[in-house]
């Protein structure tokens, strides 16, 4: 069993920044580990994700450029840093891991752990 802690979250005004960070603890694997985030009323949506040896990133185009996903195997550690951030980012941000190693779904039917999420406020 894999468990993941998301921490990192908070209240920010628009163009600051955030790092969040998931420590995996567990039965842990070196596999594409992901964000996800869901705002009120919305359907939970990909933001960014690694795979297992950081090699290889991608972005939902809404965040590209502006966040920046990484990972420590040696932590079991996967961070988000968000930067220039606005109000349409304001979401529960999820922790996902899947057990594909370089392949990296968007869909959060391919991740099979889930965080229990922290929340990101961006006022106006």
């Amino acid at each position: 069993q894999v468990q993941l802690v998301e921490s990192g979250g908070g209240l920010v005004q628009a163009g600051g920044s955030l790092r969040l960070a998931c420590a995996a603890s567990g039965r842990t694997f070196n596999n594409v580990m992901a964000w996800f985030r869901q705002a009120p009323g919305k359907e939970r949506n990909f933001v960014a994700a690694i795979n297992w040896s950081g090699s290889i990133t991608r972005y939902a185009d809404s965040v590209k450029g502006r966040f920046t996903i990484s990972r420590d195997n040696a932590k079991n550690t996967v961070y988000l840093q968000m930067n220039s951030l606005q109000p349409e980012d304001t979401a529960v941000y999820y922790c996902a891991l899947s057990l594909r190693l370089n392949i990296i779904p968007m869909s959060d039917r391919e991740y099979v752990y889930w965080g229990q999420g922290t929340q990101v406020t961006v006022s106006s």
